[in-house]
């Protein structure tokens, strides 16, 4: 009996590691759902001057560490830039495994961007230029909240639409199953996640390549050539195909860059150049105006 408590304990142990207690310096947080038992927030960085009834445009960020890990602290440096450009920003804390699989992370991915669009007249948003973007598991979440149909929690307001009017994705996980006469080669890491044990459902109904139709958001991907997480040849696919059912897809290749290249604290230049393509693709549909300011956005990041 002492033995069954013990692996309850850490049981639940581990569940409440998987959407722990999550601050953010320089935010407003809001509680977005309660799910398993805690509260998952999401953190909105607010432009200077930026007022209730602005209509300005937003981007909604999902951190990537593989659907087990990592926290919404992950894009700070990228909210603060588009903070620094005009836009709400806002950064997102979603359930992780043991938790929930990889299903349970689309559904609160679904819930925040459905909650940021109910909320968009306080939060000075305009409902109908919201981005979403994210990096590896969560530039999967954010293509998925795009693509997938059908993983709306009970009781939200499913009038309200969950889906991104653009997507901004850094080395994102794309193709999580089999592609039905195609040749992929998939790294060992994706091939551990593409089982229903670990996405929840069957493996093609959490995957954004197999769910492309005409009418996507625009979309941008930024990937290391090298990446051995996630191969570059999957989002080649995925780009490919986007633009083949006519949807613009822009496939931005860093030539011999690894995954998570574009994090703020692995290379300055990187960062800077991600940000760069990120602002230009924003600005090309009309949300922001004049040139990237990324080194003097930078002047004041620690």
């Amino acid at each position: 009996m002492k033995k069954l408590f013990q692996l309850i304990a850490a049981a639940i142990f581990l569940a409440n590691l998987s959407a722990r207690a999550v601050e953010i310096s320089g935010a407003e947080k809001f509680t977005y759902k309660t799910a398993s038992g805690t509260n998952l927030n999401l953190f909105v960085f607010q432009p200077k001057e930026h007022k209730a009834g602005d209509r300005r445009p937003a981007i909604v960020f999902f951190h990537g560490g593989g659907w087990r890990n990592g926290d919404p602290s992950a894009f700070l440096p990228q909210c603060r830039y588009f903070a620094y450009r005009g836009m709400v920003a806002i950064t997102v804390q979603y359930r992780l495994a043991p938790a929930v699989k990889i299903d349970g992370c689309v559904r609160d991915a679904v819930s925040a961007m459905r909650w940021v669009r109910a909320h968009a007249k306080e939060l000075g948003i305009d409902p109908d230029r919201i981005a979403a973007g994210g990096g590896s598991a969560g530039g999967h979440l954010a293509a998925a909240i795009a693509l997938l149909d059908g993983f709306d929690e009970p009781g939200e307001d499913a009038k309200i639409s969950s889906k991104p009017n653009a997507l901004v994705l850094f080395n994102p996980a794309l193709v999580l199953a089999p592609v039905k006469d195609v040749a992929v080669e998939f790294s060992e890491p994706l091939k551990a996640a593409m089982v229903e044990s670990r996405t929840g459902v069957a493996p093609e109904k959490v995957s954004p390549y197999h769910h492309i139709k005409a009418g996507a958001p625009p979309t941008i991907i930024m990937h290391g050539t090298a990446d051995t997480t996630v191969p570059f040849a999957t989002v080649e696919l995925f780009a490919k195909t986007m633009k083949a059912a006519g949807n613009r897809c822009e496939l931005v290749p860093y030539p011999s860059r690894q995954h998570s290249f574009f994090n703020f604290g692995k290379s300055r230049v990187d960062f800077i150049s991600t940000m760069q393509d990120s602002d230009k693709f924003l600005a090309s549909l009309g949300w922001l105006q004049g040139p990237p300011e990324v080194e003097k956005a930078m002047a004041g990041f620690r």
